[in-house]
């Protein structure tokens, strides 16, 4: 039955092809759903206007017999979207669009995380998730493809969050899901509020002892939301957020012959140098808008962000790092209705600053004991970034859209631990990033669009450092250009909803990873590779089997390759595949609702093999992977109650949650947990009418 099933899986994608390409003119006899509004492109605008590849996650897929773990749980049907290393929490979640994203060594990079209007991403190009509260995000959108010309540095694509909204009637909820290999998150979430003003209180804390060595975690967050109605035509928003990371212990990659043999080892040196890392976070954001006349809106926001970072890597030299960063800036955006030539016409100008302000300081890593002090210095990045977008109605079913941004981003490196020298330094990294777009109204149901855009991004203050040793830039290291040519279509009716993009994407000096010797250094390095491609396909499909059943699934080609790259050591890549990412992907989810408040999900992943190193030498197997929730959701008078019990990995395949890429000694691998099980319940009271 397992190897049917696996075979149902892996042969899927051409299966939802042939049921999906219905033609077009069949589906303009269909109606048609509520039209969905987002403010992805800066603007309220329906999602099915937008000419780019727009998906949205809504809250009951986030937190519905959810884990509660990352984000990749609730975004597991966007096509496109590739997530590694969820059970690795002291190297965070890494997440690829088209690509962007997957040479990171940890963190995010190459995508824009915002959070209720606040990034999440630095100015440098370096984000994370750990500041993320997925137990009470109401929505999340992501932008597929190079969205520079909207958010600037490290855009290849975003991920726009919001934080649910106190809907004015007071209510506490209490939530704990509990599962194996340690793993607790209890949660306390407080809402309600008046017409003016509306609030929402969250408290989760997050503790896993992890299936692998050396991979314990420990999590505290605090998220609170208010919303002030200031006016009939004005409001204020102000976030806060806090996030207590204790312990995030680094299990390391193994090589091919250790995982097989005992998947649940850390590697010898992480061990030995009690890799990992210790954070705080706190963030304060306030977002302001309101209307000036019948035509014409202001925003307003700005936001603070102080974070503190205690790391210790698997290496002796310098391998304990402390970064005290502040993290700040602010953006003004006027948007216009009026005509153009006599016709609809909306433009939105805009000005963005972010200011990263670090001190970095490194040590050696005496068998986790800090040792002498190695480099010391401050970091400063500053980033300007103007930028104007023009949307206009050339007829009933056409638009067009227009947009420009230049960013001019400043690299500042005082060095104050000057016995080896002075490393101080400056770099100024500027670029104007256009895009273009037409969307057509090819029914009432069915919008056809095709756009190009560009994008760039930059190195981050870490993939900056001088692989000759000290302090400083990397003096041969250029940031990264892509321009990427896109068309796709969307179609929703009462019954299903279907997309389809196709794109082509030309990158200059894609930045990536490479490692030194373990015993000389072990870090990760980046260098530019010459020129590379980039052509996919993604689709999506979810369609309403019957009045209690959903069929939802994504599907993603990838043939991702470098066109001429040769590295520092003179070997020659050209024409070999870029690492890291698969060539098909597919998930397939069913679930279905019951009249009396019983449901259940099963999700599908098949992931396809993929090359963990440059040379296409070492090729990692596909792997099929299924989760399954079965749970039930009541209503008593004033209680509400949810619970439901889970079975990750239902089928007990081996596979590796993470692929460090370009490891020395072949330490690729970072094996994911076997089958385990979890449960969860909330309770939900209303306080008072």
């Amino acid at each position: 039955m397992i190897v049917k099933l696996k075979h149902l899986i892996i042969n899927a994608p051409f299966v939802i092809l042939a049921v999906s390409l219905v033609p077009i003119s069949a589906l303009a006899e269909v109606s048609k759903m509520e039209p969905i509004i987002i403010n992805a492109t800066r603007v309220d605008k329906r999602a099915d206007d937008i000419p780019a590849a727009v998906s949205i996650v809504g809250q009951d897929k986030i937190q519905l017999g959810s884990e509660g773990l990352g984000l990749d749980e609730s975004l597991n049907l966007v096509p496109g979207l590739f997530f590694q290393n969820r059970y690795n929490f002291s190297q965070d979640l890494r997440a690829s669009i088209r690509g962007f994203g997957a040479r990171s060594s940890f963190g995010i990079r190459g995508i824009k995380i915002i959070v209720d209007g606040i990034p999440e991403t630095l100015p440098d190009g370096q984000g994370s998730v750990d500041g993320v509260d997925i137990g009470s995000a109401r929505q999340i959108t992501v932008i597929r493809g190079p969205a520079s010309s909207l958010y600037g540095n490290a855009s290849g694509g975003a991920i726009l969050i919001e934080t649910e909204q106190g809907n004015g009637m007071p209510f506490a909820e209490f939530r704990l899901t509990a599962g194996e290999n340690g793993y607790t998150k209890p949660q306390v979430k407080l809402g309600g509020g008046s017409e003016d003003l509306k609030y929402l209180v969250n408290v989760s804390k997050t503790d896993i002892d992890g299936y692998r060595d050396h991979s314990e975690f420990e999590n505290t967050q605090f998220n609170a939301r208010f919303d002030y109605s200031l006016s009939d035509t004005s409001s204020f928003l102000t976030t806060i957020h806090h996030t207590d990371q204790p312990i995030a212990n680094d299990p390391g990659g193994i090589n091919a012959a250790d995982a097989a043999a005992n998947p649940e080892q850390a590697r010898d040196f992480n061990l030995s140098r009690n890799a990992g890392e210790t954070l705080e976070q706190t963030r304060i954001g306030f977002l302001y808008k309101t209307q000036l006349d019948d035509r014409s809106n202001l925003e307003a926001r700005f936001y603070n962000t102080t974070r503190d970072i205690a790391a210790r890597i698997p290496v002796q030299s310098s391998g304990t790092i402390f970064i005290d960063r502040t993290f700040n800036g602010g953006g003004l955006k006027y948007t216009l209705q009026n005509e153009l030539g006599g016709m609809q016409n909306r433009i939105l100008v805009g000005l963005d600053y972010d200011r990263q302000d670090d001190d970095r300081d490194r040590y050696d890593n005496n068998s986790g004991v800090q040792g002498a002090q190695t480099l010391g210095q401050n970091e400063l990045v500053t980033s300007l970034g103007t930028f104007i977008q023009n949307e206009t109605k050339l007829s009933e079913d056409i638009e067009l859209t227009l947009g420009l941004r230049y960013d001019d981003i400043e690299f500042d490196v005082t060095d104050s631990l000057l016995g080896d020298g002075d490393d101080s330094g400056k770099v100024t990294l500027s670029e104007a990033t256009p895009t273009i777009g037409l969307s057509f109204k090819q029914s009432d149901n069915t919008r056809l669009y095709t756009t190009i855009s560009k994008s760039f991004e930059t190195p981050t203050t870490t993939e900056f450092a001088n692989p000759t040793g000290g302090g400083g830039f990397n003096p041969n290291l250029e940031p990264q250009k892509a321009t990427n040519y896109e068309v796709g279509i969307k179609t929703q009716t009462d019954d299903f909803r279907f997309e389809a993009a196709v794109f082509h994407i030309d990158i200059e000096d894609e930045l990536t990873p490479f490692e030194l010797p373990a015993p000389l250094d072990g870090r990760t390095y980046f260098e530019n590779a010459g020129s590379s491609t980039r052509d996919g396909l993604e689709v999506s499909y979810s369609r309403q089997l019957t009045q209690q059943m959903v069929l939802a699934t994504a599907y993603t080609y990838s043939n991702f390759k470098f066109d001429k790259f040769t590295d520092a050591n003179n070997n020659v890549f050209d024409g070999n595949k870029t690492p890291g990412l698969p060539d098909h992907k597919l998930n397939l989810d069913f679930s279905w609702y019951g009249e009396n408040g019983i449901y259940t999900s099963l999700n599908n992943v098949y992931v396809g093999e993929l090359f963990a190193d440059n040379a296409n030498t070492d090729k990692v197997d596909s792997y099929v992977v299924s989760d399954l929730r079965v749970g039930y959701n009541g209503f008593f008078k004033d209680w509400e109650l949810e619970s439901f019990i889970g079975v990750n990995n239902l089928f007990d395949e081996s596979y590796n949650s993470n692929i460090r890429i370009n490891a020395f000694g072949k330490r690729y691998y970072e094996p994911a947990p076997e089958r385990n099980l979890l449960i969860g319940v909330t309770v939900r009271v209303k306080l008072s009418d």
